[in-house]
């Protein structure tokens, strides 16, 4: 048994397709297939099920697969251990962050990341949160920036920011003429929402809970510009993060932005990584570093006016 037969049956596990499988593992699908059969000989044990259309791993197999991708974490945390002995911020970080944040906070915190860390290769992934935890366990990722609360003993949360929600509505809406909200002030509204799988949508449906506003029935948005395109064509309102409304995000002319009086919605970003990582201590510097985000990105009045500054912007540029 060696590590790269370990490696050919994870990808079997994960693409239950021996041609897919081979083409991922970069060897032809004869290769892979005869390894497989190989590494079954060795073990007295069948880990396939050959069917004509699709690959079922057994029980065992099943078992074995998960054990083999423990045990190909622990050797890349082995080698990742003595890379970063050797220099500690140099190598590869695959970090993972959800849609409805990477969009927005990146392009503040990117260019912090490479001046900080020239020699550091940022490998980014955009999923949403559960995938982005399934792939932080498995080992396929070494750190995810995702919303709290995240519940799981085997990971470590290191606290970002805390990120308000402002009110986006039509410029016609009753509310446009508020130059502040309370959260009862929703009560009876109802908004447009992500469909589910986004942490988002948790987080809004929380916010209609507390506030006694309700869904809008019949539309469920895929994408947070989606959202806002619904707004600025009168559609409905909805809640937006306040990165997703600072600059460079461009802003609709038709789209206006409430911020929240008193105790105000809002969702706490932190970044998450297994307590057994080898790259903690580097982990602990690359958070320090998205941690440290100009003040007025999240404040909720800041990015209110920034949107009337866009809106007059818009409006200033239609043809006459």
């Amino acid at each position: 048994m060696n590590l790269r037969d370990l490696r050919y049956l994870v990808a079997l596990a994960e693409h239950k397709h021996f041609g897919r499988a081979a083409e991922a593992s970069f060897v032809s699908q004869p290769t892979l297939s005869t390894q497989i059969k190989k590494l079954e000989d060795e073990l007295g044990v069948a880990l396939v099920e050959r069917t004509p259309r699709k690959v079922l791993l057994t029980e065992v197999g099943r078992e074995i697969a998960q054990r083999a991708r423990d045990v190909l974490t622990e050797i890349e945390q082995i080698r990742a251990l003595a890379r970063r002995t050797l220099d500690p911020e140099s190598g590869t970080v695959r970090l993972g962050i959800f849609p409805t944040l990477g969009p927005y906070l990146l392009p503040h915190v990117v260019p912090r990341i490479r001046e900080r860390f020239p020699r550091l290769e940022l490998l980014l992934v955009e999923e949403k949160t559960e995938v982005l935890l399934r792939q932080l366990r498995e080992g396929r990722l070494d750190a995810a920036v995702l919303a709290l609360p995240v519940h799981d003993d085997q990971l470590h949360a290191e606290f970002l920011f805390e990120e308000p929600f402002l009110l986006a509505v039509p410029e016609r809406h009753e509310l446009a003429r508020r130059k502040a909200l309370k959260l009862e002030d929703l009560a009876h509204q109802s908004l447009l929402l992500l469909e589910d799988g986004h942490c988002l949508r948790d987080q809004a449906l929380e916010v209609c809970h507390l506030s006694g506003a309700g869904e809008k029935t019949g539309f469920r948005a895929t994408s947070l510009e989606t959202l806002r395109q619904m707004v600025a064509a009168n559609v409905g309102i909805t809640l937006l993060p306040a990165l997703a409304v600072q600059p460079p995000v461009a802003q609709s002319d038709n789209v206006h932005l409430l911020a929240f009086r008193g105790d105000a919605p809002s969702r706490r970003i932190a970044m998450i990584w297994r307590k057994s990582s080898a790259m903690t201590g580097f982990l602990k510097k690359l958070a320090g570093v998205i941690r440290e985000l100009p003040h007025a990105l999240l404040d909720a009045r800041t990015a209110t006016a920034a949107g009337a500054t866009a809106r007059a912007h818009a409006r200033s540029q239609r043809p006459a």
